[in-house]
């Protein structure tokens, strides 16, 4: 087959199921390009992207100030490993830095690496500043969590399917229920080898479960007077998803240690970091931790891109109104609908649980006729659909895409 032949949706999907492992489950949809909050798919159908590839692509697909920092640094310097300084990580650093009020920044790829330097970090200071003794420092984690899929992180996963027959399994791990306060301080105060807690504010893949409102708040005070570590796992969160420029800063939250990825580069390169401050991050000396792309040119010049149209577009106070719009609206619907029973979130990360049951195909379908319909979004947990848009849409598209999905739903009641 000739590369300038035009492939078919069957034919693509085909390439992936013989040549790519099978370790994704995707909407059977094939894009071939995108812009804003729209993408086409390779017939030239245009439809509304609601997942924003996992709240990736905050900033809108292919944002022209992004996509112009990458081409323009990719043109200068790629890579240089952390063997050589160059001239774009200390500059985005700083930059990263004071945006996030953080003394200092570890830069990695991707979400789980992000994850997996936290936890190291977090240990390497319980030895040498909490003064646990090595090799007995426990991590406080919450039931339905999500922080990636690598051995470490499935260690502590409620997700059978991400387990099984991955072992065996990291210790050093305490699970407790999520959102619940009492759990939280008993776990601490019964072990004094408790090096730190982490957390995801909202617990997205999970379903959307927003915590009670003062659950953050007093989770870090109980971190702080038990010299405990709190690490907020804010990589689908952060960056002015829940309508606030981190999750826990709708509670005034200042982590110990903040994990970003995603959204920090716009969806258009890998790149994800680890916060804190000196007190912390200094433990980390040369050789302990690293990664060749790590840090290189275009990750900086692309991050600093991304983060900057964050606040010029006002992207936080856009998702803050429009979420409220959405869950607002969709309400309206659910008061006299028979298979939506609940919408629920922060700013533009809503999920609606559909009536039926996690083993169902109900929500899949749905998600079906909203792709015929324009509108791409995907289940999680079999009966609830993630919706999270772009956070450039306007109150136009967003109520357009409203009616969308109640359009879908009626041909669902039952």
């Amino acid at each position: 087959m000739s590369v300038l032949e035009k492939i078919s949706s069957e034919e693509i999907i085909a390439l992936e199921n013989k040549y790519g492992a099978h370790n994704y489950h995707p909407l059977p949809v094939v894009l071939s390009k995108g812009e804003g909050v729209y993408v086409w798919d390779v017939d030239g159908k245009k439809y509304y992207d609601f997942l924003s590839a996992y709240s990736a692509v905050n900033q809108g697909h292919c944002h022209p100030k992004i996509v112009g920092a990458m081409m323009e640094q990719a043109q200068k310097l790629t890579l240089t490993s952390r063997a050589f300084y160059n001239d774009k990580l200390g500059v985005y650093e700083e930059y990263l830095t004071k945006y996030f009020g953080f003394d200092k920044v570890l830069p990695m790829n991707t979400g789980a690496e992000a994850v997996e330097t936290a936890l190291k970090l977090c240990r390497k200071w319980a030895y040498e500043k909490k003064e646990i003794p090595e090799n007995e420092a426990q991590i406080i984690v919450c039931d339905g969590n999500f922080h990636g899929r690598t051995t470490t992180i499935i260690s502590f996963s409620n997700d059978e399917n991400a387990r099984k027959n991955f072992g065996p399994y990291t210790g050093g791990f305490i699970k407790i229920p999520y959102d619940d306060i009492n759990a939280l301080e008993k776990a601490i105060k019964s072990n004094a080898n408790i090096a730190g807690f982490l957390v995801e504010p909202i617990q997205g893949e999970a379903g959307v479960y927003v915590p009670a409102d003062d659950y953050l708040a007093k989770a870090k005070a109980l971190c702080t007077a038990n010299n405990v570590l709190f690490i907020a796992d804010e990589v689908q969160t952060g960056i002015a998803r829940t309508g606030k420029l981190l999750a826990v800063h709708h509670e005034n939250v200042q982590p110990d240690i903040l994990i970003l990825g995603k959204a920090i580069s716009g969806g258009v390169y890998p790149v994800s970091a680890v916060l804190a401050n000196d007190n912390i991050m200094n433990v980390i000396k040369p050789g302990q931790h690293g990664s060749t792309f790590g840090g290189n040119p275009i990750a900086a010049a692309v991050a600093i891109a991304a983060l900057e149209v964050v606040k010029e577009e006002k992207l936080a106070e856009n998702a803050e109104r429009l979420g409220k719009i959405f869950r607002s609206e969709l309400n309206k619907y659910i008061k006299t609908s028979n298979i939506a029973t609940l919408v629920r979130g922060k700013g533009l990360l809503n999920a609606l649980v559909i009536n039926d049951t996690e083993e169902s195909e109900t929500a899949w379908n749905i998600c079906l006729a909203l792709r015929d319909n324009g509108l791409l979004a995907k289940p999680t947990h079999g009966n609830i659909i993630r919706f999270a848009p772009p956070l450039v849409m306007n109150e136009e598209q967003l109520l357009d895409c409203v009616s969308i999905i109640i359009t879908t739903l009626k041909q669902f009641e039952k």
